[in-house]
C-alpha cells in the first residue's frame, strides 16, 4: 500500500490495479462507485494474508491461529468505531451490509417499541433497503409509515418535515446521501429537531461513509449503518452502530452459536452486545478486509479527496448540461459526486450498453429507488458516480461517449 499523508491522485490510481483494465481495447472508465467501489491492493492483500496465515474460527478457540484471528477480528471493531467517531466499540455490530443493519433495527423496533397507530417517518428519497423493512415492521404492529416529500430539485421538503413530526412518531429513518440523486441531506439538523421531541433517528450512511468524514457522536444519531463494499472493502460485510441503551433493549435478531452465554433445554441466556447480534461464524475475512480499507482511507487526506470528487462533480455537471437533450435528475445545491440523467428518448439501459462499448461503466435503472424516480416521472435513469480515484479524463470519456451515442442514434 502507498503511504499517503496528502491527497496524491497519481499514487492513489496505482493502488487500484483494476483501473488499468482494458475494455474491448479501450481504457476502463469506472463510474459506478455508488453501486460498489473498487478495492485497493491493501484490502486484497489483507484478505489473502488472513486465509494464508491466520485462517481459523474466532472466539472460544485456545490455539494459536484462533487467537490470532480473534485478535484481528476484534481489533477491526475498534478500527470501525474510530472511523465513525463512536466512543464505545461494543456498540459496533458486524452485519452483512447496510441492508441487514436496517433490518436488525426494524426488527428491534417491531418487537419492543411499535404499537398500533404509531408512526415511522422515512423520506421519498430512500433506498428500498430503508423502505421495505419498515413496511414489514409497521404492518406487523398496525403502525403507519409516513413519507417525507422531496422537492423538484431533489431536496427534502423541510417545511413538511416540521409538520410531520408528532407524538406518534417513534423513529425517523433517513438517508444521509441519496444514491440516486447525490443529494446531501442536512441530517444533523433533522436529528436535532427529532431529538427535541424525543424521537430516535437512524441514518443510512451507505453513501456518506465512503466519501466524507462521519462522526456519529457529532451527528448525535441513534443508529448508523454502512456497507463495506462501498468504503473500498469486501462485499458481504457491513456495520450497524447503535446506542448501547437501544441495542440492549432489542432482542436477538438471529440466534445460534456464539451469541449465547448458556444453552439449556429449560432456557437460554444471551451474550451482551455486540455478541448478542452476531450469531454463527461471522464473515471474518470481510471484517479484516474492512479494517484494511478503513486504514487505507485514514492514510490519505480525506478532505482533499472530497475536494477532488467535488471538482469532478462540477466538471461533469457543466459538461453534461451542455449536451443538447440531456436532462439532469437531481439538482440540489448540496450534492455528492453522483449525476443521474436522461438523454433524448434513449432508454437508460441503451445508454449504459452503448457507453460500455467505449469502456465507460455507468449504472442504468431505478437504483433501488423506484418511488423516488416515480416522483420525477421517470422509470429509470443513467447514473455516473465518482470516487477519489477518478480523474478529469474519466469525465471527458463519459461526455465524448454520450456525444458519440447521440450521433449514432441521430
Amino acid at each position: 500500500m502507498t503511504q499517503l499523508q496528502t491527497f496524491d491522485f497519481e499514487a492513489i490510481r496505482k493502488d487500484f490495479p483494476i483501473l488499468a483494465t482494458q475494455v474491448r481495447g479501450k481504457p476502463l472508465t469506472y463510474l459506478d462507485n455508488a453501486a460498489t467501489a473498487q478495492k485497493p491492493t491493501a484490502v486484497s492483500d489483507a484478505v489473502e494474508r488472513y486465509y494464508r496465515e491466520e485462517n481459523a474460527n474466532i472466539h472460544r478457540g485456545v490455539h494459536y491461529l484462533s487467537e490470532r484471528a480473534t485478535d484481528a477480528y476484534e481489533a477491526a471493531r475498534g478500527t470501525v468505531a474510530r472511523f465513525i467517531g463512536a466512543r464505545d466499540s461494543d456498540e459496533v455490530i458486524f452485519v452483512r451490509g447496510a441492508t441487514e443493519g436496517i433490518n436488525l433495527v426494524a426488527h428491534g423496533f417491531a418487537e419492543t417499541v411499535l404499537s398500533e397507530g404509531d408512526e415511522v417517518l422515512i423520506s421519498h428519497m430512500e433506498h428500498h433497503a430503508n423502505i421495505v423493512p419498515w413496511q414489514i415492521a409497521v404492518e406487523k404492529k398496525g403502525a403507519v409509515l409516513k413519507v417525507l416529500p422531496v422537492t423538484d430539485r431533489g431536496e427534502l421538503d423541510l417545511d413538511a418535515f416540521e409538520q410531520m413530526l408528532s407524538e406518534k412518531t417513534k423513529l425517523l429513518s433517513i438517508v444521509h446521501i441519496s444514491n440516486a440523486l447525490g443529494t446531501i441531506n442536512p441530517v444533523k439538523d433533522l436529528i436535532a429537531k427529532a431529538h427535541a421531541r424525543n424521537i430516535p433517528v437512524l441514518v443510512d450512511g451507505a453513501q456518506s461513509a465512503p466519501h466524507m468524514p462521519v462522526s456519529v457522536t457529532d451527528l448525535d444519531c441513534d443508529f448508523f449503518v454502512f456497507s463495506g463494499h462501498k468504503v473500498f472493502g469486501p462485499t458481504g460485510i457491513g456495520v450497524l452502530w447503535g446506542r448501547r441503551e437501544w441495542l440492549e433493549r432489542f432482542p436477538p435478531y438471529q440466534s445460534g452459536g456464539d451469541m449465547i452465554e448458556k444453552v439449556d433445554f429449560a432456557g437460554t441466556t444471551y451474550k451482551q452486545i455486540p455478541g448478542k447480534f452476531e450469531a454463527g461464524t461471522p464473515h471474518i475475512s470481510g471484517v479484516i478486509g474492512l479494517a484494511a480499507a478503513i486504514d487505507y482511507l485514514n492514510g490519505m487526506d480525506r478532505l482533499g479527496a472530497l475536494r477532488h470528487e467535488t471538482e469532478l462533480l462540477e466538471a461533469a455537471t457543466e459538461k453534461l448540461s451542455a449536451i443538447e437533450g440531456l436532462r439532469l435528475i437531481g439538482t440540489a445545491p448540496e450534492k455528492a459526486a453522483v449525476v443521474s440523467f436522461l438523454i433524448d428518448e434513449i432508454h437508460p439501459h441503451d445508454i449504459g450498453t452503448f457507453l460500455d462499448a467505449d469502456g465507460v461503466a455507468v449504472r442504468a435503472g431505478h437504483h433501488c429507488t423506484m418511488p423516488l424516480l416515480k416522483r420525477f416521472g421517470v422509470p429509470a435513469t443513467a447514473r455516473a458516480s465518482f470516487a477519489f480515484y477518478n480523474n478529469f479524463e474519466d469525465v471527458d470519456r463519459l461526455v465524448e461517449a454520450l456525444k458519440k451515442m447521440k450521433k449514432f442514434f441521430g
